[in-house]
């Protein structure tokens, strides 16, 4: 019997899988300056992540290899201003910390995740912020069997991400970094300043500090919704430039990107992509008026504690997806709607099915009155809400 063994299928490619044959094209593309460590040029990272708007680059002459197409569009992965991509790839390249800030569900952590992969190759150097997040998973722990039997070596001394990234020159990452404890978070000041770590244990000996190598840096997430809990010392809000990114700004944009992630999602599970373009456009519209305050003709809407963000959207068009997919014929996708956006909005506050039902007697009545068919029918719906 063989012993070899397949690798376990991922539910999700980090992004230097997923976009391989991208990041080793835009490689050869551009053969410009690029800072130390880099994979791509700071012009090459910016392509990756917002695309080449369509048009097929072609690689040089003298770039041209077989293992590489002669021509490629490079797809657009996060949906935003092109200038928020450049400052941030600015800030990279000058070594300093980036913090991307936003609501929940504004793609901050694809942004991190796509600016790693293309700058080092790596994305999974990455640290959770909880309030469990310990000083050791930022700096190093041991390996106690060895610690015990030897003392204090390198070869106990277990690396964290981030000094990983600082021994090979490569980008660290720190989700939800204002979910850490104030304590932990400081352990972040003297590696963004000194750019080393001491290790003590091993005092006298060649490994007793670890210095970053050229092109180490650290991207951090936070949420505007989670400042409270552990505010930033502003020793540390000074080593970090601060990048707000925000809720997509088209409708059109958001619809598209609402629709390939929803795809991507019955993709993975093999089955079929049913939901009818009109039916996305009104899920959108629906979450972008309670996001907002405001419909898109102007009328007032009460907003519901709920970040109604694009994840979100995505989540309910992959529900209605995979109802379609697996209870075929048992009743229409529009059916299901209502109780999918009453349970995102209830998530922060069970009291706020109120305010999606006033949404119901204002906004959707309107509509359906205008004759807009497709509103009508979820007006047809609005006891859904009440039960």
């Amino acid at each position: 019997m063989s012993t070899t063994t397949t690798p376990a299928a991922r539910q999700v490619q980090p992004a230097e899988h997923a976009h391989a044959a991208e990041l080793a094209f835009l490689a050869a593309y551009d053969d410009g300056p690029r800072p130390p460590g880099w994979r791509l040029t700071p012009r090459a990272v910016v392509t990756f992540i917002v695309g080449s708007g369509g048009v097929a680059l072609e690689l040089p002459r003298s770039a041209r290899r077989d293992d590489l197409p002669r021509t490629l569009t490079v797809t657009a992965k996060f949906v935003g201003e092109r200038a928020l991509v450049e400052r941030c790839v600015v800030t990279l390249a000058g070594e300093r910390g980036l913090l991307l800030v936003g609501e929940p569900g504004t793609a901050k952590s694809m942004l991190s995740e796509l600016l790693s992969a293309a700058i080092c190759g790596s994305s999974e150097l990455v640290v959770q912020g909880t309030a469990g997040t310990t000083e050791d998973q930022l700096r190093y722990g041991w390996n106690y069997a060895l610690l015990l039997a030897h003392g204090p070596s390198a070869a106990a001394l277990v690396p964290s991400p981030i000094l990983s990234a600082m021994r090979t020159g490569a980008v660290a990452r720190v989700e939800e970094i204002t979910r850490c404890l104030p304590e932990v978070q400081d352990a972040l000041v003297s590696i963004l300043s000194d750019r080393r770590i001491a290790v003590p244990e091993l005092s006298g000996t060649a490994d007793a500090t670890v210095p970053a190598a050229p092109g180490f840096t650290l991207i951090a997430t936070a949420n505007l919704r989670d400042r409270g809990v552990s505010e930033m010392s502003a020793a540390l809000k000074r080593r970090f430039n601060f990048e707000t990114v925000g809720p997509i700004g088209d409708l059109a944009q958001e619809i598209a990107l609402v629709q390939r992630q929803a795809r991507a999602t019955l993709e993975r599970v093999h089955a079929p992509f049913a939901v009818d373009d009109a039916v996305l456009e009104a899920l959108v519209t629906a979450f972008r008026d309670l996001r907002a305050g405001q419909s898109v003709e102007g009328w007032e809407v009460e907003r519901p504690s709920t970040v109604m963000s694009t994840a979100e959207a995505v989540a309910v068009a992959s529900s209605l997806a995979l109802a379609a997919a697996y209870f075929p014929g048992d009743r229409d996708v529009v059916s299901l709607l209502p109780g999918h956006l009453l349970g995102v909005v209830r998530k922060d506050d069970p009291a706020d099915g109120a305010k999606l039902l006033g949404y119901w007697d204002g906004a959707v009545r309107r509509r359906a009155e205008d004759g807009a068919r497709l509103w009508r029918r979820l007006w047809e719906l609005r006891d859904v809400l009440t039960d």
